[in-house]
């Protein structure tokens, strides 16, 4: 089992960057770079590249909306490049909010959105010739726009690899099934290993069903907080405002994909409960409702007989990249955590 981490340099970028090394030595697979409407992470990932040597780098993730499929793919071949052949696409639909709300982009049509950038980015990185006729799926240019000069071109550049890992992040059943169909990689949140194949078994056999011998078998990646100790139970309370951020507050009624989510792993009550005071401002208290269940499934925190146990599930349930965060006040202590989880998902 892979161990990735995510970045978070609430200290410094440049000073958690420098740390990396360190992370590389105590055996860490692979680092992820998110974006939302922080700094970009493109520039990041390219600052990493050029600091580390044998990490993994991943997007975690680009949204597939703020930027054109071609220029994806010109991105991704650019950090594959400058990374010796380390970088990992991953993309995903984001939000409404961050489309919508900061971006000024239209949220329509997500399945085929994300199918389409996985095609062009593969035919941009063979070096095919890519002509846009004045459509995307998703963004048709209105009638009469355009000026019909548009003519095929390929990458001037030869890509470091013809087919650079995608990994789609994705929890709705069919964007799930499109992943299992299409990318190397899925990366769902708040990942319940015992609940996973009720949820998603359905959606990932239908797209394995129609997928390409050629991309392999699909690494699943489960994300989880990290902390291993005998007194450690108390930090569990830190999942429940990011759980009740997306739960209650990441879309309007009806439309907030993470609550759908928490419906179908049966909290329906809860959800509805949290929702209702996240939306009406009653932030704290909808973080009181989130189901400690869903918080201690859906982290390795505990001992380390606990750990072990939630390991076995996971591997048990087919994941095979876990993206952790260790969860430790000094950078040691952090290190000494990547260590541990390494041993023991080796």
């Amino acid at each position: 089992m892979r161990i990735g981490m995510a970045l978070n340099y609430a200290g410094g970028f440049k000073e958690t960057v420098a740390e990396l090394a360190d992370y590389e030595r105590a055996g860490l697979d692979i680092v992820f770079v998110a974006e939302a409407y922080s700094f970009d992470a493109v520039s990041q990932m390219g600052y990493i590249a050029a600091r580390t040597e044998r990490l993994q780098i991943a997007s975690g993730i680009l949204p597939i909306y703020s930027r054109t499929p071609a220029l994806l793919a010109m991105t991704a071949a650019g950090l594959d490049y400058v990374s010796d052949g380390r970088f990992t696409l991953g993309i995903g639909a984001s939000g409404p909010q961050v489309i919508e709300g900061f971006h000024g982009v239209p949220y329509t049509a997500p399945l085929g959105r994300t199918r389409e950038v996985i095609e062009i980015c593969r035919k941009v990185w063979r070096r095919e010739k890519l002509e846009h006729q004045g459509r995307h799926y998703t963004m048709p240019l209105p009638e009469g726009q355009g000026t019909g000069l548009g003519k095929p071109l390929k990458l001037i550049n030869h890509p470091v690899r013809p087919r650079i890992p995608i990994v789609v992040a994705a929890i709705g059943p069919k964007n799930v099934e499109l992943a299992a169909e299409l990318a190397e990689g899925w990366e769902p949140i708040f990942y319940v290993p015992e609940k996973a194949a009720d949820v998603w078994g359905g959606a990932l056999a239908a797209g394995r069903a129609r997928r390409d011998t050629e991309l392999g078998e699909l690494d699943v990646i489960a994300q989880a907080p990290l902390a291993i100790g005998d007194d450690v139970s108390g930090l569990l309370e830190f999942g429940r405002p990011m759980a009740a951020l997306y739960i209650g507050g990441m879309g309007a009624k009806g439309r907030n994909f993470y609550n759908d989510l928490a419906r179908r792993y049966g909290y329906e009550k809860e959800a509805e409960l949290i929702q209702d005071l996240y939306l009406a401002g009653r932030k704290d208290e909808a973080a009181a409702q989130v189901p400690l269940e869903l918080i201690e499934k859906t982290a390795l925190i505990g001992s380390e007989g606990f750990v072990r146990e939630r390991l076995a599930a996971l591997r048990e349930s087919g994941v095979t990249t876990l993206n952790v965060t260790p969860m430790a006040g000094t950078h040691r202590d952090r290190l000494a955590l990547i260590e541990k989880i390494k041993n023991l998902a080796s």
